[in-house]
């Protein structure tokens, strides 16, 4: 699907305020209710939307601790890779697992818990006892500085 600048401005607005109304979408776009519902429906049909979500508060959830933690894998096979990327899917802290390169980690995943305690836990009781798990490297964020879950969209005239 080709994008254009109407198609950017929904997406912007969307990304904004997922629970924006199609009225209130096409008032602020500048296009009639029914071509911006079209086009909504396109853009979700093709997947470029792929969900709608809603973002917590983490504080006020007690998610207080947010730590990037750089795994080692001991054999880089396949079926290794497999066996750790299943055994972290079910995991409700890890809000991130990359496959990385240019590091002496395999891996980078961000985790959200609710404080040293619980990452112990998460640490000893489930990341370190994944076959093939070599070594672990953890750091912890202090303050978020910038933290927001719009892509940059300005390449799509």
């Amino acid at each position: 699907m080709k994008l254009d600048r109407m198609d950017r401005r929904i997406l912007q607005e969307m990304q904004r305020n997922g629970r924006i109304s199609n009225l209130e979408l096409a008032e602020k776009i500048g296009l009639s209710p029914s071509p911006c519902s079209r086009r909504v429906k396109q853009l979700e049909e093709s997947g470029i939307i792929e969900k709608h979500v809603t973002v917590l508060d983490r504080s006020k959830l007690d998610l207080t601790l947010t730590a990037y933690i750089q795994v080692s894998m001991d054999r880089h096979t396949p079926d290794r890779f497999e066996l750790f990327e299943n055994a972290l899917a079910d995991s409700p802290e890890v809000l991130e697992c990359c496959l990385i390169t240019g590091q002496a980690a395999d891996y980078l995943i961000k985790v959200i818990v609710t404080g040293m305690d619980h990452y112990q836990e998460f640490l000893l009781n489930k990341l370190t006892r994944i076959k093939g798990v070599s070594g672990v490297q953890s750091s912890f964020v202090m303050r978020r500085v910038i933290d927001k879950t719009e892509l940059p969209l300005d390449h799509i005239r």
